[in-house]
């Protein structure tokens, strides 16, 4: 019966509400729309009852515009009656000044109002006369005669009517329109036949080589393209955030009695400036989806003019080592940025230490002796110490520092219910563990969700830049800066860079180094920064890379091809070309020209022959690739046979085959040739590499890591990630062959083997034996995308 009535109520309380807003002139599927939304339909219910306390039932419908425009858009509901009163008393009639009400009360967010400075802002009692919007009109006219009368009525009336606007904020914008009509028609006269043709099309002019390459962008589950470069994205993204001291802008910031005052402190301090951060933990290599992490974090201050510190999340001393901190910093500067400062978060341990005993004085953090088991998941219980007096909290978090208790036994919490749903979140744990920077001064260390956002203000950091998943800390964020009186930067979100054929996760990666799977952090199989500079990405394609999946808010899970296909782009401008023979096939010319070897001169860019040369020799014995030789020509086959000559790359010669040569299993060794020089040959089909006196050198050749696109999907992978390693992962050719002019390479060098791809100078080398990663080929495999 209870149930049957609450029903009845319901609907009846649906029905009014219906009628009141069909009632300003929302047409029955706008209202059953808005009802819909709960938060909008009880704002516009409050709106449209006090409306109607002042003006009867009756409302017009520019005044219920009005009404369900301030409903909707306004963010703080405590100024609603504000801004309905001067609806209701006709003091705020336009659109216009609706918005410049809204935003005014958005940027004065501390009571009570400066109502005479209200109104000033929103053009209260203004009142624009016909003869001020003529004279406008007609100096707006009058300031584009020229080019009115030039291309009629092809000219953009909307310039007029904007600048027309802008003299006159609080004019009513259908006067304007009519009164720009009636001066254009003056000065230009009735329309002709040529003022309605359609204006001719101008060609779009056609993009450059490098904007036409376009790479998928995951955006909400949509493929979409992305072009624009980092810092034009970054900076748009700067519409989106807001400006430095404007954080009581952003939506679900807390202002309280003191936050203007802290603000005005912090642009002080600031000067304006945007200040970022990036907060690595040093107890792993960094990956390519800290790429975009970095990208965004420096890429934003330095669109914007700001500046980005590099902040070792240094809080949990088990698990760090400096190879860390030092491969970070690294891989920071290998990227191409230059952090503003380096600091620490144990820098700030004493400061934290004295906030943490103010936010228990406070009554916001208490001593805990709930186990760790006990507090995990969503729904924990409730702690029995949650109300335990301050004092008592005081003096217990004090013999926490002393080491007075074991690991476990004792944490402070703080007193809030985030967003997830987890409660009262853990500020600090003991851990009786030397700190690399700070020795053993401390056995209690703070945890990421007490130490981020106060770091944060401590650095006086603008735009507080983190991946999606921390979302669900936003709130607690504000909270904690909030409970303590201090500064608070602005959390923003965006979405993380995954990549499908890998795993990134520290313990999945140490658990392939401990097997064997790999050898190390920087195997150039897995894609941790340090492993794709080993084997040969370039800095600029990793960026460019995280530039086309763009500033999305969405998750994007990207092919591993795309970032292959970024590396070619930067190595086909930077990999100067030397000539290598993988499968080597001794060719020997019976009749060369000269008594002794000959010099040959490369170019190091065959596309651009200013880029410099390089020589190798040319003497009666080259080797080739075997796959460029068969005894048999099938159809299509262009490459050296008996009758089908071939060019010899450079050197200026055509070589024909005379005799073969076997072993006793049948196996082609060497071939017997003669030559002959090209301009007086006839034109061959094709031309191969070729090395003379070659350096004999390693050649590691890589695949993908894993088979299927998520290796640690149960249901694509049941047997788990390390059950689907890709056996021919790796090749190692010992003996390759390659030209003299990479002789003098160091590690990390890159070059294009003629025909081959991209390889880059391994650090493994040594004298005497070079050794080379290949990167990517030359072209993209088919079976890849």
């Amino acid at each position: 019966m209870a149930a049957a009535a609450a029903g009845v109520m319901a609907a009846a309380e649906a029905e009014e509400a219906l009628g009141l807003f069909t009632g300003i002139g929302l047409s029955e599927a706008k209202a059953r729309e808005t009802l819909r939304n709960g938060a909008l339909s009880a704002q516009l219910r409050r709106a449209v009852l006090q409306a109607r306390s002042a003006l009867g039932p009756a409302l017009d419908k520019a005044t219920g515009t009005l009404l369900y425009n301030a409903a909707a858009r306004l963010r703080d509901p405590k100024h609603l009656g504000f801004l309905v009163d001067y609806i209701a008393r006709r003091e705020i009639l336009t659109d216009q000044q609706l918005s410049a009400a809204l935003e005014y009360v958005r940027s004065h967010p501390l009571e009570p109002l400066d109502t005479a400075d209200f109104e000033r802002a929103c053009g209260v009692g203004v009142c624009v006369t016909p003869e001020q919007i003529e004279e406008a009109v007609e100096a707006v006219i009058g300031k584009h005669r020229a080019e009115l009368l030039v291309e009629r009525y092809r000219f953009n009336m909307g310039l007029l009517m904007g600048e027309a606007r802008s003299r006159l904020p609080w004019a009513d914008g259908k006067t304007i329109k009519n009164e720009v009509d009636l001066q254009v028609l003056h000065l230009l006269g009735p329309k002709t036949e040529a003022d309605l043709e359609k204006k001719p099309k101008t060609a779009k002019a056609r993009p450059a080589p490098a904007e036409k390459q376009k790479a998928a962008v995951v955006e909400n589950g949509e493929v979409g393209l992305e072009t624009r470069s980092l810092l034009e994205q970054l900076r748009g993204e700067a519409l989106k955030f807001h400006k430095p001291g404007e954080n009581y802008k952003t939506e679900g910031y807390v202002v309280t009695p003191n936050t203007m005052a802290l603000l005005k402190h912090h642009l002080a301090i600031t000067g304006g400036q945007v200040r970022t951060r990036f907060p690595p933990e040093p107890n792993g290599i960094l990956h390519i989806g800290h790429a975009k992490a970095i990208n965004f974090n420096f890429g934003y201050a330095k669109a914007n003019g700001g500046v980005c510190f590099l902040r070792y999340d240094d809080t949990n001393p088990e698990k760090e080592e400096e190879k860390y901190f030092t491969a970070i910093r690294e891989m920071v500067e290998w990227l191409g940025y230059q952090p503003y400062a380096v600091t620490h978060a144990s820098d700030y341990f004493d400061q934290l230490y004295t906030w943490a005993l103010e936010l228990i004085r406070r009554g916001q953090a208490y001593v805990c002796h709930q186990k760790v088991e006990e507090i995990k998941g969503h729904n924990p219980p409730p702690s029995p110490w949650r109300d335990r007096p301050v004092e008592e909290s005081l003096l217990l978090f004090e013999d926490m520092r002393k080491g007075k208790f074991g690991e476990g036994e004792a944490t402070l919490r703080m007193k809030l219910v985030m967003e997830d749903g987890k409660m009262d979140p853990v500020a600090y744990r003991i851990k009786f563990t030397p700190h690399h920077r700070t020795g053993d001064k401390w056995c209690i260390y703070p945890t990421y969700d007490y130490t981020h956002c106060l770091c944060d203000s401590i650095e006086h950091i603008t735009h507080s830049l983190c991946t999606k998943e921390f979302q669900a800390r936003r709130s607690s964020y504000f909270w904690l800066c909030n409970a303590l009186d201090v500064y608070c930067p602005v959390q923003w979100e965006y979405g993380r860079l995954n990549l499908l054929y890998t795993v990134v996760s520290k313990r999945k990666i140490i658990r392939l180094v401990e097997t064997g799977a790999v050898r190390d952090w920087d195997d150039p199989r897995l894609f941790t920064l340090t492993a794709l500079r080993r084997r040969g990405f370039p800095p600029e394609a990793v960026n460019n890379f995280c530039a086309r999946v763009g500033v999305t808010v969405a998750q994007a899970t990207m092919e591993p091809h795309l970032l292959e296909a970024c590396a070619r782009e930067v190595l086909n401008e930077q990999a100067p070309r030397a000539m290598a023979v993988l499968e080597p096939l001794k060719v020997t010319i019976t009749n060369f020209p000269a008594p002794k070897a000959l010099e040959v001169v490369v170019p190091n860019f065959p596309a651009d022959e200013s880029r410099g040369f390089h020589k190798v020799p040319f003497q009666p014995t080259v080797y080739i690739e075997e796959t460029d030789f068969r005894e048999e020509v099938d159809k299509g086959y262009k490459r050296l046979a008996p009758g089908q000559p071939v060019g010899l790359r450079h050197a200026g010669y055509v070589i024909a085959v005379q005799n073969i040569i076997k072993d006793a299993s049948g196996r082609v060794i060497e071939l017997e040739v003669t030559c002959t020089k090209s301009d007086v040959a006839e034109k061959p089909k094709a031309f191969i590499h070729w090395v003379s006196e070659p350096l004999v050198c390693e050649v590691r050749l890589y695949e993908r890591l894993f088979l299927h696109k998520n290796p640690e999907d149960p249901l694509e992978v049941p047997g788990g990630f390390l059950s689907d390693l890709n056996p021919d992962s790796l090749r190692v050719v010992g003996s390759a062959l390659v030209d003299v002019s990479v002789l003098s390479a160091r590690p990390f060098d890159k070059f294009q083997f003629e025909r081959l791809g991209y390889f880059s100078v391994d650090p493994d080398s040594e004298e005497g034996k070079m050794v080379f990663n290949r990167t990517v080929t030359l072209k993209e495999d088919p079976g890849k995308a």
